[in-house]
């Protein structure tokens, strides 16, 4: 008999095949796999800010229930919590209504919806396993920082926080310090298991091939970054950066950008006040973005100082790409895999000179380029292939 799987994760993909998100895959894993797989999500697109197309469910082999979610503008709004806050007695509305299921696998965060899903399964008797994405609110409190008040704000959202990894009975996150963060606050768990984001590399491999990018000048070197571009991330320091070798002459490096987000047209406008030759080409599909990302030279992960964020979608593709990795996060989980591996450089945070000589060593030395890019891309084979990571998920599920 098979067992009934409610996934529930509050931010995935648009389902139009154009993204590489962690539970739509997982469901279709799961699906795969002989189990009665049902994905819920919000009906609100969290990457388009508008509400989600209707989707023909007869193109997937698990099913996709939407949650009605209000609608918000800004990623960090009082609005966005308070639309958490409807999601999550929306949801609590459905699976009242629904039947028991065997196990749910839920995304951590939104801090409401998890916190009504460890509720239900705590009260109904059901297995629950949690999968961290990131940890909440210590991201938020990297972006309000202010003595006294700051505690006392987000203390509500720590306690739900303590409360939703206490439940859980087993604990999947994409980093080490994401899984010692939980079991902090959970001396029951029966299994714990870190599995990085990654990719599915022979899909991938495909993507590359098939957006293959055919427009660079044999002349340019091309600096990339994807991902969003918001108050996590260190684009002045990059910028700063390249400036400095434009001061010394150095003229033919491109800074391609790769992703949306509130301070785009900041980034945008403070590259040409340096003169910065910079492409900000928006919002790409996945495949497109593999293309563009295969025909750079180098990667930056330019995470801003004291964030949370410890292993993250970028870091994957970069590896993927076999690309040498300028990276400036101080987690040290990261920056252990980059010294491990010898798949790019680490560099001091927010430090435009130390960035810009580690530009500048990779920029005189293909051949170190060429051996850290192989690295790179032995470090995605070995840590970040979605087909070998995510069956100890299928396994723990089992």
């Amino acid at each position: 008999m098979k067992k009934d799987v409610l996934l529930i994760a509050h931010f995935c993909n648009d389902f139009d095949g154009k993204g590489n998100n962690r539970f739509n895959y997982i469901a279709n894993l799961l699906a795969n796999n002989n189990f009665d797989t049902e994905l819920i999500t919000s009906d609100f697109s969290h990457n388009k800010k508008i509400k989600r197309e209707k989707i023909n469910s007869k193109s997937y082999n698990y099913k996709i229930t939407f949650i009605s979610e209000p609608q918000y503008s800004n990623n960090v709004s009082f609005k966005r919590f308070y639309s958490h806050y409807k999601m999550g007695k929306n949801l609590k509305k459905y699976l009242d209504k629904r039947k028991k299921p065997d196990i749910i696998y839920c995304a951590v965060p939104s801090l409401d919806v998890a916190k009504v899903a460890a509720n239900y399964a705590k009260k109904n008797n059901v297995k629950f396993i949690i999968d961290i994405q990131d940890l909440w609110p210590e991201a938020f409190e990297m972006i309000f920082k202010i003595p006294i008040i700051s505690p006392i704000i987000f203390f509500p959202f720590r306690k739900k926080a303590n409360y939703i990894y206490n439940s859980a009975d087993k604990i999947v996150s994409v980093s080490d310090s994401y899984t010692m963060r939980a079991l902090k606050n959970n001396n029951k768990c029966e299994k714990s298991s870190s599995i990085y984001i990654g990719t599915d590399l022979s899909e991938f491999d495909k993507m590359a091939e098939i957006n293959k990018y055919l427009e660079k000048p044999d002349n340019e070197i091309w600096i990339a970054y994807a991902g969003t571009l918001g108050n996590s991330y260190d684009l002045i320091s990059i910028i700063d950066a390249l400036n400095i070798l434009n001061l010394q002459g150095i003229l033919n490096i491109k800074f391609i950008v790769m992703g949306d987000g509130p301070l785009k047209s900041k980034f945008e406008n403070y590259a040409k006040i340096k003169k910065v030759n910079a492409n900000f080409v928006g919002r790409l599909t996945y495949g497109e973005m593999v293309g563009l990302l295969k025909a750079c030279d180098i990667a930056v992960n330019p995470i801003k100082k004291n964030s949370a964020a410890s292993i993250i979608n970028k870091h994957g593709d970069y590896a993927a790409a076999g690309l040498p990795v300028l990276n400036t996060q101080e987690s040290q989980e990261y920056r252990n895999l980059i010294e491990e591996y010898e798949a790019g450089i680490n560099c001091i945070n927010n430090d435009a000179k130390d960035i810009s000589s580690k530009i500048l060593k990779l920029y005189n030395d293909k051949k170190l380029r060429s051996t850290m890019g192989r690295n790179s891309r032995r470090l995605a084979e070995e840590k970040f292939d979605r087909k070998v990571s995510y069956l100890k998920i299928l396994e723990m599920l089992k």
